[in-house]
């Protein structure tokens, strides 16, 4: 069976790699569930999993510490395209995030990246309208207390994964 291939594209900083590290643990056609360790090393940020929901246009991402303990949830607000001949993922980072910490609190960053990506037109129009109704679905789902739906999907499959099925 042919290898799928996931690329993480930034805008800010403008970057594009393949996330070959990352092992994919359930693929369907709405989502994407992996585990993985920092490609860069960071102070407090060891691995996670994310789960790349499609067609609602973010990702999720469950942000672990060195000790294993959970450091919040993180969300990317992204695109993508797929190339059914070559099996490639490439998700474009589309600069809006939102963070949900252990506690229940949220933060919204990084929109003045959205704004000056915007600004230097490194972003067209479209794409940035498109960022802020796919920032809009999460923050409504979020906010009506739905976020546990979401979450659920990495939750399940890190419990499956731990249980070495």
């Amino acid at each position: 069976m042919d290898k799928i291939r996931l690329y993480r594209k930034r805008i800010i900083p403008a970057e594009c790699i393949e996330l070959s590290d990352d092992e994919i643990l359930y693929r369907d056609r709405e989502v994407i569930i992996t585990k993985w360790h920092t490609i860069r090393p960071k102070k407090t940020l060891s691995h996670g999993y994310s789960c790349y929901f499609l067609e609602r246009g973010f990702k999720v991402s469950k942000f672990y510490a060195h000790d294993g303990s959970l450091i919040s949830w993180y969300c990317d607000i992204v695109s993508h395209t797929f190339d059914p001949e070559t099996l490639t993922y490439v998700f474009t980072d589309l600069l809006a995030d939102v963070i949900v910490y252990p506690d229940g609190s949220t933060r919204v960053v990084d929109l003045d990246e959205l704004a000056q990506a915007f600004h230097d037109q490194l972003i067209t129009a479209e794409e940035l309208e498109t960022a802020l109704r796919h920032l809009d679905k999460l923050l409504n789902l979020i906010y009506k207390g739905a976020f546990d739906r979401l979450q659920k999907y990495i939750n399940d499959q890190e419990e499956t994964d731990h249980a070495g099925f």
